[in-house]
């Protein structure tokens, strides 16, 4: 088992059936005792997703969809740039979704998400998805009635028939090239706590409160019932979940890192071999260039 591997494994969900989320620590820091050590198993990621990325974006048939998950102050925002920082920005595609616009609740809810799937040889990054409605709808269900809904389809079945859409849209996903992996940033409610403190203590953090977080906050219970069911139903073979430890920001980028790289590593990439005819045309060209008068 390469380190990729042995740091992601452990978090990865494929069937749901039997998660609870009490099983997982947000606390955990894989054994790794050292931050520094964490720092320098990450460089070693971010090198590799570089080189694979860029053969990805050659090969131009696979594209890979990440979705990152998480209550507030759990880290999206931080992971997605510590651990793409060495990437090229021209093969990735980052959307952040907020509360969803009039055009969009005039559409089916993954109407949005299916305008922003990646292109081929792209890694196409998702900040919140079309999973915010089976946790924050589903947490405050009047939500419900800004998406025009005829009444009649509202039952108690509602969020058990989004699980089964959702799974047919990424199975959908997966069988035309796109890779799917999801990622909800295990966050404690103690570590919260003291980040939003700091934001409120720390003038350089003051924009990044907001009077939502406290709100939300108070239905935290709600919260981890809704993602613990979220999990449970939606976490597959072909598009799994990672419930990654993010108390300690530097080891929960180690672990996105190390299942990004896993996930190109799986795709066995290579640079698309050149035919007969275009070595023809490339010794070509290498002749009228060396022909050229200085």
């Amino acid at each position: 088992m390469n380190w990729a591997s042995k740091q992601a494994k452990p978090y990865r969900v494929e069937h749901g059936k039997k998660f609870r989320l009490k099983d997982f620590d947000p606390g955990d820091t894989g054994g790794l005792k050292s931050k520094e050590h964490a720092e320098e198993l990450l460089q070693k990621g971010i090198a590799s997703m570089a080189d694979l990325q860029d053969k990805l974006y050659a090969q131009h048939s696979w594209a890979v969809l990440l979705i990152f998950q998480g209550m507030d102050a759990a880290g999206k925002d931080g992971v997605i740039k510590h651990v793409m920082s060495g990437v090229n920005p021209q093969g990735c595609q980052v959307y952040s979704f907020k509360a969803p616009s009039t055009e969009e609740l005039n559409h089916d809810y993954l109407w949005r998400s299916m305008q922003r799937d990646p292109e081929r040889g792209y890694i196409g990054i998702f900040n919140r998805s079309y999973y915010e409605e089976v946790l924050v709808v589903r947490v405050h269900k009047e939500l419900l009635d800004n998406e025009r809904i005829p009444k009649p389809l509202i039952t108690k079945h509602i969020w058990e028939e989004r699980f089964e859409d959702i799974n047919a849209f990424e199975r959908y996903l997966s069988r035309n090239g796109i890779v799917v992996r999801k990622f909800f940033l295990n966050l404690s409610k103690e570590e919260q706590k003291r980040r939003f403190l700091a934001r409120l203590e720390q003038p350089q953090k003051n924009w990044k409160y907001s009077a939502s977080d406290i709100h939300e906050r108070q239905y935290w219970d709600d919260y981890m019932k809704a993602y613990e069911d979220m999990v449970q139903n939606t976490a597959t073979k072909h598009a799994p979940w990672y419930v990654v430890p993010a108390d300690h920001k530097w080891y929960s980028r180690l672990v996105v890192a190390a299942a990004v790289t896993e996930t190109l590593e799986d795709l066995k990439l290579a640079y698309p071999e050149v035919t007969p005819e275009q070595r023809k045309q490339l010794q070509q060209a290498k002749k009228l260039l060396e022909s050229e008068k200085q």
